[in-house]
């Protein structure tokens, strides 16, 4: 029987907002089952057993408790310690592509959606495992589980035959099946959210008499911000808190409690948060710190922190947080221990660092930025960015997202995730740790070049992430985002009193790949009507250093209404005191008067607090301090319109391809390795891999001493490639193991003994078909342990790691993924002909990525990949993968990517 990771213990969020566990069943759950079905109803009994059945014999206890996780399996739903629900799948034979499927929830449980997410479960472990259609028997009457079915958005085939539904389906996830899951997860997220930044009722655990205490000051706010419904201080050595009636626990309190903040030591954390699981709470926001942190002890705290809330059905935000906030007006919350609250806006905000988050807040309000709603989210235990991300989507408060990470919980789901809310709303986020994982030891070149920022690059490329270096210009970013249209191109007007400022704007916006279009003649002519002679009316616009407000309403005017920019930089350079505010208001009243969608932004060089002066009701115009900053913000947002219009493209698939074969070579090969670190392929069982999906191969066969090595060679004709094959010789090229174009008896005799004497123990040498001509080209793959599969395509050769012309995406890649990866680098003009070299097939090269990616997806044991070098040929002509190794390390039974990124589960 196999065994079970830790894994595919998950906890999954409900269409009603709470929390249940699902895992395997295994045979020590025998009293849960019996206990389960004695709580079952008539009614339910008989559509699951298709008859009243009065009890559950020991042996059908130890049938239905035992399965060997592959041709039976099944899964059991715990609400706290009870088990509400079972869903299982049998095999018709052992390793058959059918299983009949059936499904059992306690009745009180019923409604919730958990055969739906049962039903997911079930599909996903039996797609791993080989099953291809699922068969259930349904009676007319069990309505609710037909609802299942049908809305599961997989394709059912429906027949009845005495009086009973036969309902099949195939397994395959279907993009049917994959958006009927994600609104539900959506929908659960949310319900599950809505307690934490819509309360009614808040207790404080910890609310200190102590001014200054955190406690003290969190209750404080909360009362101070306006927060609508009731707040309940709870401290058991004092009758009251800042004039309100204080309760020695929460379970004193007499109403019911929507929300409950911990500001408590860390040796009464668990205890508060046990009284809140008595008492009915659904939100949980846990200020203390103490936990895992602080590694130890405090990893331990955590995990029986996390499981009482789990149990319980609650959310949680921290430990080890500042809080959460939301401004918006039925609500107006402030649940932190910060001295600032700031102005109601329009931007939402994580911060993983509760320090910071008070510095950002400060920063917000300085600089008149409006917030809908702010968390910190500490170590997140529970609530993640994954969460926030479900909620702000649909958010009628929030416009643009921001996000200050320090790490991922789980990259993969934050991929689907953000892939389709940046489409909706702005995703702005600084990623810290820029450095800190270097490069890994370099066992294969895609390895060598991959790092931890390489993948948090690809990621937040592919996902439409507007990624910053800092925070000042993360909030730079998003000031412009969430107050004005996303510019529909990269042509950038530039209007300014001083040559200077222009100039640097100028280099700046087109050292970011921005252009200044010439303006036409009419433009320029309308502009000059009303400045002096000396002005320039060519992009930049000088209007030099006298320039009035009404010059500048004027020139802003005919510049935004010309329809020859996708965006308008108004520099402005102080030359009087009362100039500031004339010229800015003028400005603005320009932008007011505006009704299209070209973006506007003021660089305002001056000293002064000037944040209100360019705002009205009608518009906010975004100001920053030189044009430098302004440029830089504008290139992030225009890159980001581009990624809006950007065709997402498909996941292609092959029908060409034998992953049942490839599945069968990798596991003999895991058979032979032995060792749960892996190992290489041998070059036999790369070319079989590599074959089954289509990736062409020169004609190779390996050989064990010289004679072996004449005949391959005379075999396989003209010359050949001489490789010697040994553990030890990673990059054959670096120590004299290769040889090229070898020809003749002789020839190969003597090349044989020239690449073996390179290294100290070799396992024979790789006779090949020597391929002439061709652009050589890296394609490769690492596993990172965090974001999964990284692919890697750039110039091959022996100079891949001293150049670096390299372009990265997570896997799957799309076939536009492909194609951007091959235009990316530096070198794609080789490919076109550059200087009369000789065209490469970008077609077979683009699909040579896709079929790559297509067996990383399948043989999720591939953990290192090299294809290099992958020469080019001609169009029409192909691609051929000239060497190529592939490391293999067994994975656990029964999991699989994609548990980690199923819609509403959350660990």
């Amino acid at each position: 029987m196999a065994a079970y990771p830790s894994e595919y213990e998950l906890d999954v969020v409900l269409r009603d907002g709470e929390t249940v566990q699902v895992r395997p069943i295994t045979p020590a759950d025998g009293a849960l089952l019996v206990d389960f079905f004695e709580r079952m109803g008539p009614e339910s009994r008989y559509f699951r057993f298709f008859r009243v059945k009065q009890s559950l014999p020991p042996e059908e206890v130890e049938f239905f408790t035992t399965v060997d996780y592959f041709n039976r399996m099944a899964l059991i739903v715990l609400d706290g310690d009870s088990m509400v629900a079972v869903a299982r799948y049998d095999r018709e034979a052992d390793g058959a592509k059918d299983a009949e499927v059936a499904f059992a929830v306690a009745d009180d449980q019923q409604g919730r959606g958990i055969g739906t997410e049962l039903l997911q479960l079930l599909t996903s472990h039996a797609r791993q495992n080989g099953v291809e259609q699922f068969r259930a028997f349904v009676l007319p009457e069990n309505v609710q589980m037909m609802r299942v079915f049908r809305n599961s958005g997989y394709e059912l085939r429906r027949t009845v035959d005495d009086g009973v539904y036969t309902v099949d389906f195939p397994v395959a996830y279907t993009e049917g099946a994959r958006t009927a899951a994600e609104q539900r997860e959506k929908r659960a997220i949310a319900a599950s959210i809505l307690p934490l930044f819509f309360p009614r009722t808040i207790a404080v655990i910890g609310a200190s008499t102590r001014a200054g205490a955190i406690g003290n000051t969190l209750f404080r706010n909360l009362l101070h911000s306006g927060f609508a419904g009731a707040v309940y201080p709870v401290n058991p050595n004092a009758s009251v808190v800042n004039s309100v009636r204080a309760y020695k626990t929460v379970t004193e309190i007499p109403d019911d409690v929507d929300l409950a903040i911990l500001a408590v030591p860390v040796s009464a954390a668990l205890d508060a948060a046990r009284d809140c699981a008595k008492k009915g709470v659904r939100g949980l926001v846990v200020i203390t710190a103490g936990f895992s942190e602080v590694g130890g002890e405090g990893d331990d705290l955590e995990d029986q922190l996390l499981d009482i809330v789990r149990k319980a059905g609650m959310r949680m935000v921290g430990p080890n947080c500042m809080g959460l906030l939301n401004t918006a007006h039925p609500v107006s919350m402030n649940a932190t221990f910060a001295p600032i609250y700031p102005p109601a806006g329009n931007i939402a905000m994580s911060s993983q660092s509760g320090a910071l988050g008070i510095a950002i807040l400060e920063y917000a309000s300085r600089n008149g930025l409006g917030i809908s709603q702010f968390v910190s989210v500490g170590n997140k235990a529970d609530v993640s960015g994954n969460d926030l991300l479900l909620h702000w989507e649909d958010d009628p408060s929030t416009d643009v997202i921001l996000l200050y990470l320090e790490s991922f919980g789980n990259p993969r789901r934050f991929a689907r995730l953000a892939r389709r809310v940046a489409r909706k709303k702005p995703i702005v986020a600084v990623k810290s740790g820029r450095t800190a994982a270097g490069s890994r030891a370099a066992s294969s070149h895609t390895g060598a070049l991959a790092s931890l920022d390489v993948a948090v690059d690809a990621l937040f490329q592919q996902s439409g992430v507007i990624r910053t270096e800092t925070l000042e210009e993360m909030f730079a970013v998003g000031a412009l985002l969430a107050n004005q249209p996303v510019p529909k191109g990269r042509r950038v007007g530039i209007v300014t009193n001083a040559g200077g400022p222009g100039i640097l704007a100028a280099d700046a916006l087109e050292s970011r790949g921005l252009s200044l279009p010439e303006f036409s003649k009419e433009l320029q002519q309308r502009i000059k009507a009303q400045l002096p002679a000396e002005a320039s009316s060519r992009n930049p616009v000088d209007m030099i250093a006298g320039a009035t407000a009404d010059d500048f309403r004027h020139v802003v005017h005919e510049v935004l209404n010309s329809g020859e920019v996708d965006a308008l930089m108004v520099i402005y350079v102080p030359t009087s005191p009362a100039g500031l505010v004339e010229i800015g208001t003028s400005i603005r009243m320009a932008a007011e008067e505006y009704r299209g969608d070209t973006t506007i932004l003021s660089v305002l060089m001056q000293s002064d607090e000037i944040s209100g002066l360019m705002s009205s009701e009608k518009v906010r115009v975004p100001t920053f301090p030189f044009p430098e900053n302004a440029a830089r913000a504008l290139a992030r947002v225009v890159r980001h319109g581009e990624w809006l219009q950007r065709d997402p493209g498909e996941l292609p698939a092959f029908d060409d391809v034998d992953v049942e074969g490839a599945k069968m070579i990798v596991a003999d090969a895991i058979s032979r390795i032995d060792d749960d670190e892996g190992g290489w392929l041998e070059p036999h069982e790369v070319a079989a891999v590599l074959g089954s999906f289509g990736i062409a191969l020169p004609v190779s066969k390996v050989a064990a001493d010289p004679e072996a090595a004449v005949v391959a060679a005379r075999e396989i004709g003209g010359p050949v490639a001489l490789k010697v094959i040994s553990e030890s010789a990673l990059h054959k090229s670096d120590v004299g193991g290769v040889l090229l174009s070898v020809e003749g008896d002789e020839a190969v005799r003597g090349g044989f003994a020239a690449v073996t004497a390179a290294v100290a123990q070799h396992d024979g040498v790789l006779v090949q078909e020597m391929i002439e001509g061709g652009h050589e080209v890296l394609i490769g793959m690492t596993e990172d342990p965090n974001f999964g599969p990284m692919l890697v395509y750039g110039l091959g050769g022996v100079y891949v790691e001293l150049l670096k012309d390299v372009a990265f995406r997570l896997n799957p890649l799309t076939d536009v993924d492909a194609a951007e990866m091959i235009e990316e680098i530096k070198g794609a003009n080789l490919l076109k002909g550059y200087r009369n070299m000789p065209l490469g097939d970008r077609e077979a090269l683009k699909e040579a990525l896709l079929r790559v990616s297509a067996m990383v997806t399948a043989l999720p044991e591939i953990v290192d990949m090299d294809l290099n070098p992958v020469k080019v040929l001609e169009p029409g002509d192909g691609v051929r993968a000239v060497d190529a190794r592939i490391k293999v390390r067994p994975t656990q039974p029964g999991w699989s990517p994609e548990l980690l990124d199923l819609p509403a589960v959350v660990s």
